[in-house]
């Protein structure tokens, strides 16, 4: 390791597995400073510590660190729920920044509408609509989209929705829309599905999980989606 670490650390370090999970890294009260998930414990944690180009909000995470733990998941949308609960229970220092809703992205889901869809949004309405976040940057609220709207398959297009249209988009062709416009689904059906994703972004993820159709939930936790029932 290029950086210096204590004997401790270190050996936490070296003792990192090949293996998906999600990280835990802790300050000198022990109190919990980060929380990560990686396809790759021992690689993503490790590129911490190595000499390269880091922001100074990662400089300043390193330079803090005392501890370090980890849990080991079966996959990535595992490692996505953990890290989700974990973030939401510690609310550690460096993956919560300062709340302001003129800058960070958030997740817009919009109940005004029969037929909500979901969006990205840096300022907070007062308009009947749901945000979620303040996520620390707009990759990471596109990956967890990405992630979540293959469980949850949700709209995003501004189609007026009557179920009576001709043909769905193509995202409906690849599992990643419900297809409420062409009638695959009703309005319940709908909220259901959204009703899953919220409870997912709140912190409710077994409720969440457990909603699902049986066959959508293996095919969700084995990451093969193209299994998933619609």
């Amino acid at each position: 390791m290029s950086q210096a670490v204590s004997d401790t650390l270190q050996a936490h370090l070296d003792s990192l597995p090949l293996a998906t999970g999600v990280y835990i890294m802790k300050g000198k009260r022990g109190q919990v400073i980060y929380v990560g998930k990686a396809k790759n414990l021992r690689s993503r944690v490790r590129s911490y510590f190595q000499d390269s180009q880091h922001d100074s909000k990662t400089i300043r995470l390193v330079s803090e660190v005392v501890d370090l733990e980890w849990i080991i998941v079966p996959t990535e949308v595992d490692a996505l729920i953990l890290e989700n609960t974990l973030i939401k229970r510690h609310q550690p220092r460096f993956n919560v920044l300062l709340k302001d809703d003129k800058t960070y992205p958030y997740i817009k889901i919009h109940w005004q509408d029969d037929f909500p869809k979901v969006s990205v949004t840096r300022k907070v309405l007062r308009d009947g609509a749901g945000y979620y976040g303040p996520y620390t940057s707009a990759f990471a609220v596109r990956e967890t989209l990405d992630n979540l709207r293959r469980v949850f398959p949700y709209l995003t297009c501004n189609r007026d929705i009557t179920g009576n249209d001709p043909r769905a988009c193509l995202y409906y062709d690849i599992k990643l829309c419900a297809a409420p416009c062409i009638g695959v689904v009703d309005k319940q059906e709908y909220q259901a599905i959204m009703q899953g994703l919220v409870d997912f972004l709140e912190g409710r993820s077994d409720e969440a999980i457990d909603a699902l159709d049986g066959r959508m939930r293996n095919a969700a936790k084995s990451l093969n989606f193209e299994r998933a029932a619609m």
